[in-house]
């Protein structure tokens, strides 16, 4: 595992909303209160979701608000690849798989896509609305190659729709997630037709298939010692 560092620009301090503070409370009061520590995980969440990462400032706040170390946050936070230790984009945040089903069925085009249209990996776009990172297997391999973008998979991607994906953000949308090419779930390519196949309804499927008869094992021939 790659080592994982807080971002080197650091805001100066860092505050709870009262919509976050709300639901961490909800979060600490299941937990005995000698394991109110075990909240750290979903308040780092929250903590995401409230800034789009996690800065320092909010881990020492984090630490403060159940009562541990600092550095166990610390340790939390950069074990955990799903925390964002620098900003991430403000209007899409785009994470691409790179495994090997999605890098196979044409990853790799999309990562130009990525490139030319935002810049390096890792890195805000110049205006600060877009950025995108590599990542490992999102498990919708059957609809590979395919990214998450803020909190939605957009599947079935190809250079063209992927483009025409960040356009629609950059203009202020909320494209549709899902497959790009209309199937639902994990389905096969264009229509299911497995049902529609009349032996599954007829019986022909199940009829069984007539075994040839086998000749039989000779027998032993006997022997002093075999009995009569």
């Amino acid at each position: 595992m790659s080592v994982r560092r807080l971002a080197k620009d650091q805001p100066a301090s860092f505050e709870f909303s009262a919509e976050t503070l709300k639901t961490a409370q909800w979060w600490i009061a299941k937990y005995p209160a000698e394991r109110r520590q075990s909240a750290v995980i979903p308040i780092l969440w929250l903590v995401q979701k409230q800034e789009g990462w996690v800065c320092e400032p909010a881990i020492r706040a984090i630490a403060d608000l159940l009562g541990m170390p600092v550095i166990r946050v610390l340790e939390v936070v950069t074990f955990y690849t799903m925390f964002q230790l620098e900003p991430v984009g403000q209007v899409a945040f785009v994470q691409l798989c790179g495994t090997t089903p999605c890098m196979l069925c044409g990853a790799n085009d999309l990562k130009k896509v990525l490139h030319d249209r935002i810049g390096p990996k890792n890195h805000l776009s110049a205006d600060g609305k877009f950025s995108w990172e590599e990542v490992e297997c999102l498990g919708a391999c059957s609809n590979a190659p395919m990214a998450a973008i803020n909190d939605y998979y957009y599947e079935d991607l190809t250079p063209e729709s992927l483009g025409q994906i960040l356009d629609e953000f950059a203009a202020g949308k909320q494209p549709k997630p899902g497959s790009r090419i209309g199937r639902g779930a994990s389905e096969p390519k264009g229509a299911i037709k497995t049902l529609l196949d009349p032996k599954l309804y007829d019986g022909s499927a199940g009829k069984k298939i007539k075994i040839p008869n086998l000749p039989e094992k000779p027998k032993a021939a006997k022997t002093a010692e075999t009995p009569a």
